[in-house]
């Protein structure tokens, strides 16, 4: 019996994931790699690990990732559960090794970078590559500092090293991740920057045809990132913003550093330097004191900065955190409103998606052969297959619902 890994959250938790699986190897377990992002995030975890139980009596079950780093006691309470690694531990190979059954050690205070970087992605198409973890920054709905601890880089010429051997075993594209990638560096010896990072990774790597970044801080793009992201052909025209609102009153109180105006003048530089640029972005609804006001003016945000990528969560109390202290919205309005985001958000998509309609567009074709990614992340879904992990030109002829349809060249 192989190992199962079952991933939740983001794409750092999928970089990892990979990580983890080369460590087990074939042993007769399943990892559950947790999410705390929210309360729902949460719930989802417990979930998982109950139907992966029922799938795999005999199998050692384990749960790791940041709902494990946060709350231990909660998961090792589970019957279901045989062992407990937090996010300190789950790329070392000692605590996949050892027979404590709670490996979790106080994550803010570790220093060490040390993510165990995986060699290779047998599920994906494209690789994803963790170059920075957890964060400086106390946003005040965050929980995520608890569970990745502060701000750590990995080494520039450690990164190039894998990402050129991820090239070599044929990866097309890389992405890179952290919970604050545009952070990156400012832990290092000469506090290289994000963009430094990505100049030296396509100088160093020619044969990597497509490079992309994970979510970015607004107020963190710097002269040479934007070049970058706006001149450079292979970083792909795909910028995913973490926004979380569109008033500034509740960004104030979120704590985040960008205004409502900062973010739109820096979508309206990106698209006027480089039009093709599709804006993804990270929204909450229902923050704590937010009026009807306030709503609208974030609803109007995905048409002011054109999102056509939207990751939208009502707002979910974290335990600890200063947001769950603050007055609350109900949360069926909360729901409403992330519901009226999602609608908006689906509307600016297919307006979007109808335009590439009679384009050809280089398609990264997944490992099912008949879907993949443009550059812009839209998700092609093709007539006739064609050879997983390649890039594909692909003809548009039509959208159906969130997917454009085409064939293969």
């Amino acid at each position: 019996m192989t190992a199962d890994i079952i991933t939740l959250g983001c794409r750092l938790n999928i970089a990892e994931s990979e990580t983890v699986r080369a460590i087990v190897g074939d042993r007769d377990i399943v990892v559950v790699n947790s999410c705390a992002v929210t309360n729902e995030a949460v719930r989802q975890t417990r979930q998982a690990i109950r139907r992966a139980r029922r799938n795999r009596p005999s199998a050692q079950l384990v749960v790791t990732g940041c709902a494990a780093q946060i709350d231990p006691a909660a998961f090792t309470a589970m019957p279901e559960v045989d062992r407990v690694i937090g996010n300190s531990d789950k790329l070392s190979p000692a605590a996949w090794n050892s027979a404590r059954p709670v490996v979790v050690r106080d994550i803010l205070a570790l220093a060490d970078t040390a993510p165990h970087l995986a060699a290779s992605f047998s599920n994906h198409a494209r690789a994803f590559v963790e170059v920075q973890t957890g964060c400086d920054h106390r946003c005040t709905y965050c929980a995520i500092p608890f569970g990745r601890g502060n701000s750590r880089s990995v080494p520039a010429g450690a990164l190039v090293e894998r990402i050129a051997a991820l090239v070599d075993a044929g990866h097309r594209e890389i992405v890179l991740t952290g919970v604050d990638l545009t952070s990156y560096g400012s832990d290092l010896p000469g506090i290289p920057t994000l963009g430094m990072l990505v100049e030296r990774i396509l100088r160093m790597v020619p044969g990597l045809e497509r490079l992309r970044l994970s979510s970015l801080d607004v107020e963190e793009i710097d002269g040479r990132l934007f070049a970058l992201l706006t001149q450079e052909p292979r970083v792909m025209p795909h910028v995913h913003l973490s926004l979380q609102a569109g008033d500034n009153m509740i960004l104030k109180r979120m704590k985040r550093r960008h205004t409502r105006a900062s973010a739109v003048a820096m979508v309206a530089r990106l698209k006027a330097a480089r039009p093709e640029i599709a804006i993804g972005a990270d929204l909450i609804a229902g923050f704590p004191t937010e009026d009807e006001a306030m709503a609208a003016r974030s609803l109007a945000l995905i048409d002011d900065c054109d999102i056509v990528h939207a990751h939208i969560f009502p707002f979910s109390p974290r335990a600890g955190t200063p947001a769950a202290r603050m007055p609350q919205v109900d949360p069926t309005v909360a729901k409403a409103r992330a519901a009226a985001l999602r609608e908006r958000a689906r509307q600016r998509q297919h307006r979007w998606l109808a335009e590439q309609v009679g384009t050809r567009q280089q398609v990264l074709v997944e490992r099912s052969g008949r879907e993949g990614y443009a550059a812009s992340f839209a998700k092609v879904r093709m007539t006739r297959p064609a050879r997983a992990g390649e890039i594909v030109a692909v003809d548009v002829a039509a959208r159906d619902g969130s997917n454009l349809i085409g064939t293969p060249a």
